[in-house]
């Protein structure tokens, strides 16, 4: 008897209850409805300006619960806590800390049928992963940093050993995993810092030192956050995978999105040693949320992530095998253009784009 699994739904604000269906229904198209038992919770913004709470406890546990976590946006400009800061984003960062979902990985790939914006860079020459520590860095002082009179602010950047070295081996170990950079196909891990100039990333370059002379099949490569943002427009092809603190990874992580279509085309997982959470890196876009016009493939592409790692995690080759399917019916419509979304030149609704998915995969099923 095939396995159920428990999927804490968060759909979120903004575009988020838009993106979200369709990754579910993509999911349920790829591996059966019967696979997953599918429990909707509040959270974002929205639910703060009613509760006070971005994430309600009781969301918090279900999703502590479940077997994987999958959202779709958060985030209303203006719904702020008195200190500035964004309310509805509480949701994604209490889980990352509370659950230790210490790895973000953002796939970086230039699909067929999508220009990038990079002149004379094809299907094929853009595929990389970005690794990005997500629980300490920069970002570990949120709600505890400082402000003085309102004269002085403070955040102060945190890295541990063990923060460094477990997202370093998880970049030695996925590097092993791929094919190598499209440039010349050689495993390689990328450590993108600041050690240059800062004590704290010239440690973070350190471990990753320590922790690359257990994996001498992958060439181990540096590069300065700063010039990260020239090599990833000039030489993309160079990359495989690039391991980084958690700030840095957002910004690079937004560059990378750009140069293969756009934030509209980069799934993420944020993932621990015992959990998982999966989404589009894009924000809310209340600009357009409830036109039908979102581009939904960033979150169903989280979506097969979720499968891929579910399936991994459960020994469970059915999921692994639906996650391939949902991939290769993005593939499919990416390359036919016939159901492409605004943000990628066409004139595709949300729900027609995830409509020629599901259609996709209906074909790959009758052909197999």
């Amino acid at each position: 008897m095939s396995k159920t699994y428990e999927i804490a739904v968060v759909p979120g604000d903004g575009i988020g209850p838009e993106v979200c269906a369709a990754a579910v229904e993509a999911i349920c198209a790829a591996a059966g409805k019967s696979a997953f038992n599918l429990v909707e919770l509040p959270a974002g913004a929205a639910h703060f300006q009613k509760s006070g709470t971005a994430l309600p406890e009781e969301t918090f546990q279900a999703c502590k619960a479940a077997g994987a976590i999958l959202h779709g946006a958060a985030g209303i400009p203006g719904v702020v806590y008195p200190d500035g800061t964004e309310a509805g984003i509480e949701f994604g960062l209490q889980l990352r800390f509370r659950l230790d979902l210490y790895a973000n990985v953002r796939p970086i790939r230039l699909h067929p049928g999508v220009t990038s914006p990079l002149k004379d860079m094809k299907p094929g020459d853009i595929d990389y992963v970005i690794l990005r520590e997500n629980t300490e860095g920069l970002y570990a002082s949120r709600g505890s940093g400082t402000n003085l009179r309102d004269e002085v602010a403070t955040d102060t950047l945190v890295m541990t050993r063990k923060g460094v070295e477990r997202i370093a081996r998880k970049a030695f170990e996925l590097a092993r995993q791929r094919n190598g950079a499209p440039k010349d196909g050689k495993k390689r891990v990328t450590v993108c810092d600041k050690a240059n100039v800062l004590r704290s990333y010239a440690f973070f370059r350190k471990v990753c030192q320590e922790v690359a002379q257990d994996y001498p099949d992958v060439e181990l490569d540096y590069g300065y956050a700063d010039a990260m943002m020239v090599h990833m427009v000039r030489r993309p092809d160079f990359y495989d995978v690039i391991v980084t603190e958690n700030m840095f990874g957002d910004i690079i992580s937004d560059l990378g999105a750009v140069t293969v279509g756009g934030m509209g085309m980069s799934p993420s997982a944020e993932i621990g040693d015992e959990r998982g959470f999966f989404q589009a890196a894009h924000g809310s876009a209340p600009d357009i949320a409830g036109q039908g016009v979102a581009n939904p493939l960033g979150t169903i592409l989280a979506g097969a992530m979720m499968l891929e790692w579910l399936g991994e995690r459960h020994q469970d080759r059915a999921l692994v095998a639906a996650a391939k399917r949902i991939d290769g019916a993005v593939q499919t419509v990416l390359k036919d253009g016939e159901a492409l979304p605004p943000d990628l030149g066409g004139s595709a609704g949300t729900e027609k784009v995830t409509a020629a998915v599901c259609r996709a995969m209906d074909r790959q099923m009758a052909a197999a």
